[in-house]
């Protein structure tokens, strides 16, 4: 094998360099995991404002009648995709909806608010693309395995000490074997790397024997292997005592034609998230008791369906909170009327609870954080206590 055909390969192990943060010991706080979803999801349609005669006004081919929406109180209901998912959590006190959520960012572009999102610093300031929101939270919290579930590093664990990140819609064997595995780490025998390179190669052994045995033990039970509802299943596993701080996106939300109501496209992809999430709970056992999923989207969309019975670029959007460590079972976060009158430049909803305020509340509760260190987390941007956690 070529030396330039090791390294070439080494590459592709890079991503899992952990330098030395895989084995210490575990925050003191539940497992966090953020799951974003790209291409912004239409919130609207999902936690439904039942209650608003605008809504069934503002989108007449699109809008979930009050009699097909599940229930949640007397002013809104939830997709029936999530009949059999998300509503028993919500009976189990285990997800708060926070509606009117998002970030103060107005451009309305995909790539733009995405890296809003994942930096969680002031808009209005200069932007340093080397510093996201978790992998700060990584270095204030003391003893943290961090780990994004993603093909590539993401933006918001860019920064501070190395992450590892690693896909898990596969069914393959590691993409670097055993025996390439030892010639890498021979090569930086007695380098400064040395130590990464081959916690790198424990960790990409661990995840792939995790997930194998996973599959052996499948039975009829065993989630459908399609998309987010495989991956949760086996992040699960991962996250029940290797890894408890994480990161996963799920694409596929930019709904702009033929978007669908209680059918169609946007039910199909709901549906399948709400799986995923309840995979996520049986694999982590006893371990749900003890975490924290926060679900959110760059912004949301246009309250009123446009020409080709889908949904534009918006602003506010609902996220969620669930887990065994959540109070849930309620709306959470200021609210008002879901009218003309109160959308935000006549199009869309407002954004009245910050992104920032609300994760940076989950966090300084959940792991007993100073405001000093939120301010590292999140500068000038305070944490919002919703009693979520």
């Amino acid at each position: 094998m070529k030396r330039r055909d090791v390294l070439k390969s080494a590459l592709y192990a890079a991503p899992l360099f952990t330098a030395g943060r895989l084995y210490a010991a575990p925050a003191s706080g539940p497992r966090l995991l953020v799951v974003f979803l790209r291409g912004a999801y239409d919130a609207a349609n999902i936690v439904i404002p039942t209650g608003s005669d605008f809504y069934y006004a503002a989108r007449p081919n699109l809008a979930i009648a009050r009699d097909a929406a599940l229930p949640l109180d007397s002013d809104w209901g939830l997709h029936p995709a999530l009949k059999d998912t998300i509503l028993p959590l919500w009976r189990q006190k285990q997800i708060a909806f926070i509606p009117f959520a998002g970030t103060d960012d107005t451009s309305r572009s995909h790539f733009e608010t995405q890296d809003t999102i994942e930096l969680g610093q002031p808009v209005a300031g200069h932007r340093d693309y080397q510093s996201g929101f978790m992998s700060r939270t990584a270095q204030v919290l003391s003893g943290t395995r961090p780990i994004s579930f993603t093909t590539q590093l993401p933006l918001t664990f860019r920064g501070g000490a190395a992450i590892p990140n690693i896909a898990l819609n596969f069914t393959a064997k590691p993409g670097v074997g055993e025996r390439n595995a030892a010639l890498i780490q021979a090569m930086y025998q007695g380098q400064d790397l040395a130590p990464a390179v081959a916690q790198g190669f424990q960790v990409q052994s661990e995840v792939y024997q995790a997930i194998s045995g996973e599959m052996m033990a499948a039975n009829r039970n065993a989630v459908t292997a399609k998309g987010f509802e495989l991956s949760a299943q086996r992040i699960g596993l991962l996250m029940q005592d290797k890894f408890n701080l994480g990161f996963v996106d799920v694409g596929g939300w930019d709904t702009h034609v033929n978007q669908g109501g209680a059918d169609g496209y946007l039910a199909g992809r709901i549906g399948e998230l709400g799986r995923g999430l309840a995979a996520l709970q049986v694999a982590l056992g006893d371990k749900w008791n003890d975490t924290v999923v926060i679900v959110v989207s760059e912004f949301g969309r246009t309250f009123r369906e446009n020409g080709d019975r889908g949904t534009d670029h918006g602003h506010g959007s609902v996220y969620w909170v669930l887990g065994g460590a959540v109070k849930g079972g309620r709306i959470a976060g200021p609210q008002v009327k879901v009218e003309q009158a109160t959308l935000f430049q006549d199009r869309d909803w407002p954004v009245l609870t910050d992104y920032r305020a609300l994760i940076g509340g989950v966090l300084q509760k959940g792991y007993g954080l100073s405001q000093a260190q939120m301010l590292q987390i999140f500068p000038q941007a305070a944490p919002a206590d919703l009693a979520l956690v």
